[in-house]
């Protein structure tokens, strides 16, 4: 497969003059029309497979796309999604919150004390191979039926990445500002407040954008695990009703949602320099 050089990127196009003229074949110009065909594409692959399949199938005809219009409004009149929506954001926020309170001191410590490193090294990459959700059992048996097993099976799931992200962080830090802040006088704080937070805080970021993804996919499926609420709990709710309508709209708001969720977290824990654009990957 041959490449043409205009699908290529030229390593001096970020430095191009704000003058420079756009392509002449428009391709760069609007992205967004690339984007909407791909959305067309995929509503007319799902509307044939559902056409094709559900003349066999009942469930899977009732699957089709033309049924979401009328589901969603269904389910915004009764006012069940919207509170679902927030039962499940708020779930999710606090188990991110918890992961992070204890993740950023975790990690911080095994990068800048070596012995701690050495002991908890083997622990916690062993502990963080086993999926969070294995953990279901022993959280409904200590925590109870409700939202409690749920926020604890997403921290579970987000710790890992801001622990190992932070520590990674800290370990990179160039020694020779620690040398220089010690040279000058420094105490050990204002190392921490001065040099090591400043140097860290891009990559904690990052971590904590990485684990707000990991805790949005474990989230839906521990809400179906003895809760009575949340978008997880709707799916089941759905499909036990036979609803299946239903069920594909909360399927959808969900993957929406997780999309929103990343844009913001893109746009807010991306590190910017002073003048507010956002440093380079």
């Amino acid at each position: 497969m041959s490449i043409a050089p205009t699908d290529l990127e030229t390593a001096d196009a970020p430095h191009a003059g704000a003058g420079a003229s756009p392509p002449a074949d428009g391709r760069r110009s609007a992205p967004w029309a690339w984007g909407l065909l791909g959305v067309v594409a995929a509503v007319l692959a799902w509307w044939a497979l559902t056409a094709v399949g559900g003349a066999g199938s009942p469930m899977l005809a009732a699957l089709s796309p033309w049924g979401v219009p009328q589901a969603l409004a269904s389910l915004l009149s009764t006012g069940v999604l919207l509170e679902d929506l927030l039962t499940s954001t708020t779930r999710l926020l606090l188990g991110l919150l918890i992961a992070t309170v204890l993740g950023v001191p975790l990690g911080a410590l095994i990068g800048l004390h070596r012995p701690t490193r050495w002991a908890s090294g083997g622990v916690v990459q062993f502990v963080r191979m086993i999926s969070p959700l294995s953990w279901a059992p022993v959280a409904v048996a200590l925590l109870g039926v409700g939202s409690a097993p749920v926020v604890f099976l997403v921290a579970a799931a987000a710790v890992w990445p801001i622990v190992l992200g932070t520590s990674s962080a800290v370990m990179s830090i160039d020694q020779r500002f620690i040398a220089v802040a010690h040279t000058l006088g420094a105490r050990r704080g204002e190392i921490l407040r001065t040099v090591v937070v400043p140097s860290v805080r891009p990559a904690v970021l990052q971590s904590v954008r990485m684990a707000l993804g990991i805790s949005w996919v474990v989230l839906v499926p521990a809400e179906m695990l003895g809760v009575t609420s949340g978008l997880g709990y709707e799916i089941l709710n759905a499909r036990d009703r036979l609803a299946y309508d239903e069920m594909i709209v909360v399927i959808l708001v969900i993957g929406a949602l997780g999309a929103a969720i990343d844009a913001l977290a893109r746009l807010l824990l991306t590190p910017r320099r002073r003048s507010g654009r956002p440093l380079p990957a």
